[in-house]
């Protein structure tokens, strides 16, 4: 009787994974210390060599759900096991009131279930962690500043205002991490205008650029069209057009 290996079983749950609403641990976990490369180069390219395989993964799972959702949307009649993962995956991509039979609903999510560019994922990872040095980044797993809400569900800031509750949330691991950006651009009513730009761009056939969509965050920072600015200087520096 044949068995199948080991590098087999993996092969197919890395294939099957998205497809079943979870993601694998795969990739690099624990973070390099990155105070001990010198600041600059040396360091920049410690940081990219460990955050552009993690931004890969985490777009590749994106990518392979979105093929699938499309496959459902245009053949227009999901069965019972596929309207239950669409209203998983809706649920996930906080569409409320999602009715998987509905064309509308569909193209909604298929709108939020995208790429986030490479690039641009790569600078604000740099950008909010100073290059994986921050205190949030090596306590908490935390590259992108993302805040919570809820006591004790991360770090507080050093200079939190009076009267602030938030929190700088911790994750388990730098994927996580990743993860829930990603998540973040797809579903936070501040982004809707890069969810519309990116639409656009697929539509007309152009590539999703990180400077093309740069723009569309200036929400994200209390810095506004200064930290716009800042990251498209730091994909343009590093070059991480190369990545999109």
């Amino acid at each position: 009787m044949n068995k199948i290996g080991p590098l087999a079983v993996i092969a197919v749950l890395f294939v099957l994974a998205p497809l079943l609403g979870f993601w694998l641990p795969l990739g690099p976990s624990a973070a390099p210390n990155f105070d001990d490369y010198a600041a600059g180069d040396a360091r920049k390219a410690a940081f990219f060599e460990y955050m552009v395989p993690l931004v890969e993964q985490e777009n590749a799972a994106i990518l392979s759900s979105r093929e699938r959702l499309l496959a459902i949307h245009e053949n227009g009649s999901p069965g019972w096991a596929e309207r239950r993962w669409l209203l998983q995956l809706a649920e996930r991509y906080e569409l409320e009131a999602f009715d998987p039979s509905e064309s509308t609903d569909r193209a909604q999510l298929i709108k939020r279930l995208d790429v986030v560019p490479p690039s641009i994922a790569l600078a604000q990872a740099a950008n909010e962690s100073a290059w994986g040095t921050s205190r949030f980044a090596r306590l908490g797993n935390n590259y992108f500043g993302q805040w919570c809400f809820v006591a004790g569900c991360g770090l507080v800031p050093e200079a939190r205002n009076t009267g602030a509750s938030h929190e700088v949330a911790a994750f388990k691991s730098v994927r996580e991490s990743v993860r829930r950006y990603m998540n973040n651009i797809n579903t936070h009513p501040a982004y809707a205008d890069l969810r519309s730009r990116r639409a656009s761009l697929r539509n007309e056939g152009n590539d999703i650029s990180g400077l093309a969509l740069a723009p569309t965050l200036i929400r994200y920072s209390e810095r506004g069209q200064e930290y716009v600015n800042e990251l498209q200087a730091m994909i343009r520096g590093n070059d991480l057009q190369q990545y999109d």
